[in-house]
């Protein structure tokens, strides 16, 4: 059986196709300003015996892509993607584009509770995309830009429209913008330990996925403050649509 599952975030959209246990195709594309459009040339080509959709746009795929698509929250979805890859997980720090959220599993993989701060882009992929411009660089240097700082600058706003004007008073003041990088990444990782700390989080072995898990500087300072290593995937930006496909292969 070849069971797919497509994850339409804000930012990105993925797709992961598992054939016999096995992941067999795995793709991702810009959500840009038509998601399904997207979605459906990622789809190309490819022939499924069930597709689970899941992410923001999944309510929109579904109507309109075919009205026999299935979908999953991304909680569940991306529960299972991560146990799926990392089976000591007990807890799931996920931050997207657009959200962040923590996952806390039991000990069979089930959710057994979350937190999600879905109302402001504060400490997500926005909030970097808009430090990265501000600061003049490119998005997927910004983490290993960050740890070039000589000074930790405190950022006192997590509000991305304010810290965007609290980097641009900064710069004008004539600090460095590798030092403004490390402050913002700060503000982020202070952001993400406080939502984990709402769980028992002494002992717990973490797994961190989504967009900013890319980010090098950000899993750095998560690391130093939690004081444990973190389970990142290799791609961690697939987790939900491999959960997708998985819970869709499991109802076959």
């Amino acid at each position: 059986m070849r069971c797919a599952g497509i994850d339409l975030g804000s930012r990105t959209i993925e797709v992961v196709i598992i054939e016999d246990g096995k992941v067999v195709v795995s793709r991702q594309t810009e959500t840009g300003f038509s998601p399904v459009e997207q979605a459906e040339k990622l789809l190309a080509g490819e022939h499924c015996d069930r597709l689970l959709a899941t992410g923001y746009g999944r309510h929109l795929f579904a109507d309109t892509y075919d009205r026999k698509t299935e979908t999953v929250t991304e909680i569940k979805a991306v529960a299972v993607g991560t146990r799926f890859m990392f089976s000591e997980a007990d807890l799931i720090l996920d931050i997207g584009g657009q959200d962040a959220k923590v996952i806390a599993l039991m000990p069979g993989g089930r959710v057994s509770k979350f937190e999600m701060n879905d109302r402001c882009a504060a400490g997500t992929g926005k909030f970097l995309e808009l430090t990265a411009m501000s600061l003049g660089f490119p998005l997927d240097q910004l983490g290993q830009e960050a740890l070039k700082a000589e000074k930790e600058l405190q950022i006192n706003s997590m509000c991305a429209v304010f810290a965007e004007s609290e980097v641009t008073s900064l710069i004008g003041r004539g600090e460095n913008r590798h030092d403004i990088a490390f402050g913002l990444h700060r503000a982020i990782a202070n952001r993400a330990v406080s939502m984990l700390k709402r769980f028992p989080v002494a002992g717990a072995r973490i797994a961190f996925i989504g967009g900013v898990a890319i980010n090098p500087c950000v899993c750095r300072l998560l690391e130093e403050e939690l004081q444990t290593a973190l389970l990142v995937p290799a791609n961690p930006q697939m987790v939900g649509a491999c959960g997708a496909a998985l819970i869709a292969a499991q109802a076959i």
